[in-house]
């Protein structure tokens, strides 16, 4: 009787561990991902409410659930204020049981949270920021940088651009930690590629008035005046630029991060001929035009990089965590690093030890009005730029992770 009642138990307390074994593939039943994004600001437009139809759309093509579990997505707004962000993603670690945080542009709040993530075992998907510092010395096991950096655009755009003999450059930029890297980077590029920076002015984010910027990049007499911020910064710096003159004096302009949403708001006639660097467009084929129109339907716009960015990682994400068995964060980068990422946006991409990325890059140059053929139709793709040579070589890197 004894020996039966003993068995009895073993088998209970067996079924109980393999109970709670089950149960513990995915933390608290849930698999919950909070968008960081910019709802009220001057990023709003490129990514804001949008990232947040992305990473939706991500998870209704996965499907509902991942290990039988189901897939929570939930968003805030960081102000552009970092400590606001912070604040945001302690609430959702300590109370909110969020298992992973995307989007987050603004490089100055996306290093703070990139940092907290680390320290809490959670996981970060960067679309939104640029610094390439995120994966170069701030390097972390647990951040994916997704989408782009100032390293890569401040290559392939300047390479671009010295090419055609745009060799004295002058800087309009914003004045964070986005702006300088983009800065940084892109004068090494210059300096390799025979150019010369003659100056630059720095400006504080959601400047309106950007005339006296204007007249200082005028006066300098470069041949390129290259603008070193984002959102509506750079709306209205390159606007208030075609009021002064500047392209038809002779110099180039050059959005070092630019987005299709700038060129819709700044218009065809304003921006034509200006050069800009993107992960991705709308039009590239056809289903990146039919996931687009499904995005459109949603939102009114024409989805950016970020929020084609935040899609990819959502999804790439969710695909490591069924592979992976569990919503464990070790386990779960693991996977994200085993397999190849491929999406609507990224075909044959790779996650890199250091959280970059290795994925396609675009030379893009706005089109002239004329040459739009329908709504939306705003870029020519000038060059398709491989992923292993647009981003940061492992062997100039200062990432302990790749020193391994």
């Amino acid at each position: 009787m004894k020996g039966l009642l003993a068995c009895t138990m073993l088998a209970a307390m067996t079924s109980a561990a393999m109970t709670t074994a089950a149960t513990a593939q995915v933390s608290d039943g849930v698999v919950r991902i909070g968008v960081l994004t910019d709802l009220s600001s001057w990023g709003r437009d490129n990514s804001g409410p949008g990232s947040v139809e992305a990473a939706k759309m991500a998870v209704e093509e996965f499907g509902p659930t991942v290990l039988g579990k189901p897939i929570e997505i939930i968003s805030a707004d960081h102000q552009m204020k970092t400590d606001v962000g912070v604040q945001i993603v302690r609430g959702w670690f300590d109370n909110g049981k969020v298992d992973a945080v995307v989007d987050i542009p603004n490089s100055g709040i996306a290093i703070a949270v990139h940092n907290m993530v680390r320290e809490r075992g959670k996981i970060a998907l960067l679309s939104g920021p640029g610094a390439s510092s995120l994966t170069d010395e701030l390097c972390s096991p647990n951040t994916v940088h997704f989408t782009y950096d100032t390293y890569a655009l401040s290559k392939v755009t300047a390479s671009a651009v010295i090419k055609e003999g745009g060799k004295s450059w002058y800087f309009i930029t914003a004045d964070y930690a986005f702006g300088q890297q983009l800065e940084k980077d892109a004068t090494r590029f210059i300096n390799e590629g025979g150019g010369k920076v003659l100056g630059g002015v720095k400006h504080p984010t959601n400047t309106a008035d950007f005339s006296s910027f204007a007249l200082q990049a005028q006066s300098s007499k470069s041949d390129v005046v290259a603008f070193a911020n984002a959102g509506q910064d750079t709306d209205n710096a390159i606007k208030q630029s075609g009021e002064f003159g500047l392209v038809q004096g002779g110099q180039k302009l050059v959005g070092l991060l630019m987005f299709d949403t700038d060129v819709h708001a700044i218009g065809l006639k304003a921006a034509q001929g200006t050069y800009m660097t993107t992960a991705s467009y709308w039009a590239m084929d056809e289903a990146t035009r039919a996931w687009s129109k499904k995005f459109y339907e949603r939102t009114k716009v024409m989805p950016t990089m970020i929020q084609t960015g935040v899609y990819g990682s959502v999804l790439h994400y969710l695909k490591a965590i069924k592979v992976a068995g569990t919503d464990e964060s070790a386990k779960v980068m693991a996977k994200m690093r085993e397999l190849p990422i491929e999406d609507i946006f990224v075909h044959g991409g790779k996650l890199r030890e250091d959280g970059r990325v290795i994925r396609d890059m675009y030379l893009a140059k706005v089109k002239k009005p004329e040459q739009s053929k329908e709504p939306w139709d705003y870029l020519d793709i000038v060059k398709t730029v491989k992923g292993e040579d647009a981003f940061r070589p492992a062997s100039e890197s200062k990432c302990p992770l790749l020193k391994k």
